[in-house]
């Protein structure tokens, strides 16, 4: 037996390939839609992708599924469980509790475990060569490591109305009656990892075992215990904000996502080109410079989505596909990250990119507007916009701000003030480089915090100190 986790750090997103080296079979799991790194796997190992499965319908990146089964021709499988709303909407194979794939010598049973979502699967795998028992369960965002999967997206991002309390009810009967029904030995390898929005205290550990959980994860307690009510409140108290892009992907997850296939190299455009095509509103420029670069010069009506670090989270929160027909242009420095930015882009359904450009001259910039902590308290400051998370801020934000994640600030602008300055801030600059440039683009007046939050405070503890 082969199995191969496949993550990406950008979104912490787990995938997983599993193989029978006897028969050369593969089963791939959570998938994801640029596909060619399991087709390179499979290829390795010498094996053949026989079917395509996933854990449920995902809110935080695009399923590879349906476009991994028409490359290779395998048979995809997705949930037939969670009731008439929560039936995908595209041919593929239903799998009911219990069901059963079989890849060679491998046996994998789905389990029906809602909560985090209504038609969620786990899959409990037998390798058939050693062992007559299960010892491995891939658990998506049922279970992760310290953690499990938060039950209130449904209302965050798929319009639901109060439905968490019931999710976090069924979720407690999932541990219950199947997770903790295992025996300890099986391991446990989930779907998603620290940072992940699907949870708000996963573990950055590749996997855990159903025995380390029962005695360590915060929930094992109240399991302990059979406090429902306990495990529900301390579940639900916490959770990170959901991003709005979550609606879109939900719904296009749930429908199936667009079959891309093979796809021509993008083409290398001149700067008069571009200059063109945005003169004339026919495309978006999107910046993959580092935040420091941008700050010395941005283009003007750019995207700030630097290429490095959290390239497919960051174009979700500034792009909405579903609101602007307008095709992107990448502004990178060669052919090879331009590449990889739109294998990063397509894993949450931004797919529409005309080209890349590598020279700018002829294009307009500016320089991006900074404040100082000093300069905070300027009559012209309309508002101090926090744009970090919600535990960030509880943990600690500048006095009178306000926040809202960057992951739904192009959703909310009409929240915001159209006179007067907006000063933005995250904990060091990353994400507020990538709000101000939204804000910019839609015509507000907008500064950065130098230095962030981690400057704010600093400042604080030096005036302290002075004071004592």
């Amino acid at each position: 037996m082969l199995l191969e986790r496949i993550y990406d750090d950008d979104l912490a997103q787990a995938g997983y390939l599993i193989g029978c080296q006897a028969r050369g079979e593969a089963l791939v799991v959570d998938a994801r839609r640029d596909v060619d790194v399991y087709l390179t796997l499979a290829a390795r190992h010498s094996l053949r992708i026989v079917a395509v499965t996933e854990t449920h319908i995902h809110a935080d990146y695009l399923s590879g599924t349906r476009e991994l089964a028409a490359t290779t021709g395998a048979t995809a499988y997705v949930s037939g469980e969670g009731g008439e709303d929560w039936q995908y909407g595209f041919e593929a194979v239903r799998l009911r509790d219990r069901a059963v794939i079989t890849i060679g010598n491998l046996r994998v049973e789905a389990r029906h475990t809602p909560g985090h979502t209504p038609e969620h699967l786990a899959f409990l795998i037998t390798d058939g060569a050693f062992a007559d028992e299960p010892g491995y369960l891939l658990s998506g965002d049922f279970v992760f490591a310290g953690d499990v999967g938060r039950p209130d997206l449904l209302d965050e991002a798929a319009g639901g109305m109060d439905t968490r309390f019931g999710s976090a009810q069924q979720l407690y009967a999932s541990l219950r009656d199947t997770f903790l029904a295992l025996p300890d030995h099986v391991q446990v390898f989930p779907g998603h990892g620290s940072g992940s929005a699907c949870g708000k205290a996963l573990g950055a550990l590749p996997s855990t075992t159903v025995g380390y959980e029962r005695r360590h994860a915060w929930w094992g307690r109240h399991l302990e215990a059979g406090d429902e009510r306990g495990f529900v409140d301390e579940l639900l108290d916490g959770q990170p904000d959901a991003h709005a892009y979550f609606a879109r992907m939900k719904r296009q997850n749930k429908e199936g996502p667009r079959i891309l296939g093979p796809l021509e190299p993008l083409p290398n455009l001149t700067s008069d080109e571009v200059a063109s095509a945005v003169a004339g509103n026919t495309a978006i420029v999107v910046d993959t410079r580092t935040p420091a670069e941008i700050r010395t010069a941005a283009l003007r009506g750019a995207l700030a989505v630097p290429a490095a670090g959290k390239t497919a989270s960051y174009g979700a929160w500034v792009y909405d596909p579903d609101a602007d027909s307008r095709p992107l242009v990448l502004f990178v420095p060669d052919q090879d990250t331009a590449e990889n930015v739109r294998a990063h882009l397509m894993r949450v359904g931004v797919d529409d990119i005309s080209g890349y450009v590598t020279d700018i001259a002829g294009l307009p910039t500016e320089v991006p507007a900074e404040v100082t902590c000093a300069e905070l308290n300027s009559s012209n400051v309309a508002l101090v916009l926090d744009i970090r998370g919600r535990s960030e801020h509880t943990d600690g934000h500048i006095p009178g701000s306000r926040r809202l994640g960057a992951g739904n600030l192009l959703w909310r602008l009409d929240e915001l003030p159209r006179e007067g300055l907006i000063v933005t801030y995250c904990q060091s600059g990353t994400r507020s480089s990538v709000a101000a440039a939204v804000l910019r683009r839609a015509g507000f007046t907008v500064a950065e915090l130098s230095g962030g939050y981690a400057a704010y405070k600093a400042q604080q503890s030096l005036l302290h100190r002075s004071d004592g």
